[in-house]
């Protein structure tokens, strides 16, 4: 499981938007997005470089989370 914060999510469309920019990332198996917190939980055993670019990607910015 990985935890990342990120930037820039105001709405739910932004957590929809990062969502699926997450899941389309093979070998992601869910992604849950905690809007308030601003916090991305993902499952599955997928490179964490491609999902950092993916969310980069769908024009947010990543971080690790705290």
């Amino acid at each position: 499981m990985l935890k990342l914060k990120v930037d820039g999510m105001t709405c739910d469309h932004c957590a929809q938007t990062v969502t699926k920019a997450i899941e389309a990332v093979p070998a992601v198996e869910r992604a849950l997005v905690d809007l308030k917190a601003g916090e991305v939980t993902i499952e599955g055993s997928a490179d964490q470089g491609a999902i950092r670019q993916a969310i980069e990607d769908a024009g947010y910015d990543v971080r690790d989370a705290a």
